[in-house]
Parts: C-alpha cells; sequence; structure tokens
C-alpha cells in the first residue's frame, strides 16, 4: 500500500541524504494503517514537486515522544550529532500536544529510501 506525507525540508533533505532513516509521528488513523513493507511517498513542504519514495522497514510504537527518545537511536530520527545532548521529547510538541500522544501514542517508522 502507498501512503503520503509532507516533510518541512530539513527532515526532507535528511532523509534525501540517508541521514534520517527513522520518521516519527503521532499514531493516528492515518499512521495506523501503516505496514511493515508498505511504501511512503514524501512531499517537500515548501515545494510539492520534490518527492521521496520509502519503503517502510518496522514500526515502532511507544506511548508518547519521552518513551520514544529513550528507546530509538535519535541520529537516525533527524537529529545530527552536535544536537543529540539538547534533543529533548517535547522538541516534539511543536507537532502533536501531549493530549494528542496520550490519545493516539506515537510511531517511529523506519525506513528505506527507494
Amino acid at each position: 500500500m502507498k501512503h503520503e506525507m509532507m516533510l518541512t525540508p530539513r527532515p526532507f533533505a535528511m532523509i534525501e541524504a540517508g541521514l534520517k532513516t527513522i520518521e516519527l509521528r503521532l499514531n493516528d488513523e492515518k499512521r495506523q494503517a501503516i505496514k511493515v513493507g508498505d511504501w511512503i511517498c514524501f512531499y517537500c513542504t515548501e515545494d510539492h514537486s520534490q518527492i521521496l519514495q520509502a519503503e517502510v522497514l518496522g514500526l515502532h510504537y511507544f506511548d508518547d515522544f519521552r518513551q520514544l527518545y529513550q528507546q530509538l537511536p535519535l541520529e537516525k530520527c533527524g537529529y545530527c550529532q552536535e544536537e543529540l545532548s539538547q534533543a529533548r521529547p517535547e522538541d516534539m510538541e511543536l507537532y502533536y500536544s501531549k493530549d494528542r500522544q496520550a490519545k493516539y501514542g506515537v510511531v517511529g517508522i523506519e525506513l528505506r529510501l527507494l
């Protein structure tokens, strides 16, 4: 099955360069449909003609980003080596409130660029 998602330029470029191999998302209804082996088309928010296709290799489910940040390698989640010491689960609250995390949980989507 094919899914579509939007990415801001920085994570888009990191996936394209092979630096980011785990995409962090709320495990809402849209993400609950994703299965290992599915494909995801990522569109850049600033230029929809920029498209990446990736295969889903794994799905890592957690109650919230606090748990995810404790379990997954953050350098694969979009943090540069210099940023690791300052990486905080609260960074994701810019996108997903604690209430929404409590309602849906979160997922780390492990990817392989096609």
